[in-house]
């Protein structure tokens, strides 16, 4: 592989900005794939997999560059080299390069993978969390499959194509899917493409959705004329899902504290053709009250400390604090004990996050069935999804019965 100087240029100044100035990582590269007109798909897949690779073993390549944050541009160059030493790329004799020790850098690596917080390219404090929550032999496997690099799964639109249909008109594309076993609308890309280019996207036949997030509507047992609010809709990922789900049929109501979101779900829904989505701004607390006792079932996708989705958001790691994991918590049961008093006698309630920490998850639903407004709800069943057995994100589900 040949090294070209303006595409890694482009890194560089992507690691400037994710680094030091605290850009987000995807808003970076989406702005870095519009620099050069004339890049092809090969020179997109570069800048985009090596900004990534180095944001991810960011601790492990400063320690074996020994350099230290703020990092100056020399300080990423020496970070590149290493990433390029262990990719096994040849160094151009460019001066940035200049007495780079390559012998060396592979002995540091091979030093430092004995320690995982090196290893895995992780601050001391999650590090210490993820072995105090999930013991040491589950968390050494899971922080290792966080940090492979996500597959690119299609949710098929029911409500406008079948999963076959689909297959088929990607295969005239050049982009090969297969089916996933146990995931009813999963189909999996074979190699990466940009599939937001496509007719089909444009068309709204398909949403791109990880499989454990796929798996949240499934659980929430929807049932077509049901009332059904998805309370964290967000951008609406779910919220779409649950449309198919319902068949266009009943009512979906859309909450969420940030307008610019549900007018982005709004977008969405027109493309998949789901008409029976409502959205309502968490404004005022009236909003939720409006709704006390009327609802068939509630979706509680929780704000949380999204550890499950580091392979997508490996900056994450770096931008997570302790401090914010112990207040989402509290957010967590705040929005438990109120979102929970739309569900209707006899009705439905899922808790879910993607998040793999107990804290977070089970010890949540826990404090709330012990709590006033949780003993009218019935514990049904859970799931932990971890991503090193499943191969997808991380995610937990808990679904919860209002008694008759």
């Amino acid at each position: 592989m040949r090294l070209h100087r303006n595409l890694c240029f482009a890194v560089i100044d992507g690691l400037t900005l994710i680094f030091n100035e605290g850009n987000y990582a995807d808003k970076v590269i989406q702005q870095l794939l519009k620099r050069d007109k004339r890049w092809g798909a090969r020179d997109r897949a570069f800048v985009a997999e090596t900004t990534y690779d180095i944001v991810r073993w960011k601790r492990l390549y400063a320690e074996i560059a020994e350099v230290k944050e703020p990092f100056d541009r020399d300080n990423l160059w020496r970070m590149f080299a290493v990433w390029a030493t262990l990719k096994g790329i040849k160094l151009p004799d460019w001066k940035y390069f200049e007495n780079t020790p390559s012998r060396k850098i592979k002995g540091r690596f091979d030093e430092l993978s004995k320690i995982r917080k090196y290893k895995e390219s992780i601050p001391d404090w999650l590090d210490e969390l993820g072995e105090k929550e999930l013991g040491k032999a589950v968390w050494t496997k899971e922080m290792a499959a966080l940090n492979e690099q996500a597959e690119v799964i299609l949710r098929v639109n029911t409500l406008k194509t079948t999963k076959d249909k689909l297959q088929a008109e990607l295969f005239d594309l050049d982009i090969e899917t297969e089916f996933l076993k146990d995931y009813p609308n999963a189909l999996k890309l074979k190699e990466r493409a940009n599939v937001f280019s496509t007719e089909a996207f444009k068309n709204g036949l398909f949403e791109v959705q990880d499989a454990s997030s796929q798996v949240v509507a499934e659980f929430l047992d929807v049932k077509p004329g049901m009332r059904v609010v998805d309370a964290c809709a967000g951008a609406g990922g779910k919220t779409l899902h649950i449309a198919s789900l319902m068949d266009n049929k009943g009512q979906i109501i859309a909450l969420d504290i940030y307008g610019n979101k549900l007018n982005e779900l709004k977008r969405r829904a027109k493309r998949n053709g789901a008409h029976n989505i409502e959205t309502r701004v968490i404004d005022s607390t009236k909003v939720i009250k409006k709704l006390y006792d009327k609802v068939d079932r509630v979706l509680i996708d929780a704000p949380c400390s999204g550890l499950g989705v580091l392979r997508r958001n490996p900056d994450a790691k770096w931008k997570l604090q302790p401090d914010f994991i112990e207040s989402i918590k509290k957010t967590q049961q705040d929005i438990l004990q109120q979102y929970s008093r739309m569900v209707k006698a006899g009705g439905k309630m899922v808790y879910a996050t993607c998040s793999i920490l107990p804290s977070e998850n089970q010890k949540q639903v826990d404090e709330f069935l012990t709590s006033d407004s949780g003993k009218d709800f019935i514990f049904v069943e859970d799931k932990k999804v971890l991503v090193y057995k499943s191969g997808f994100d991380g995610f937990y589900m808990a679904l919860l019965e209002r008694k008759k």
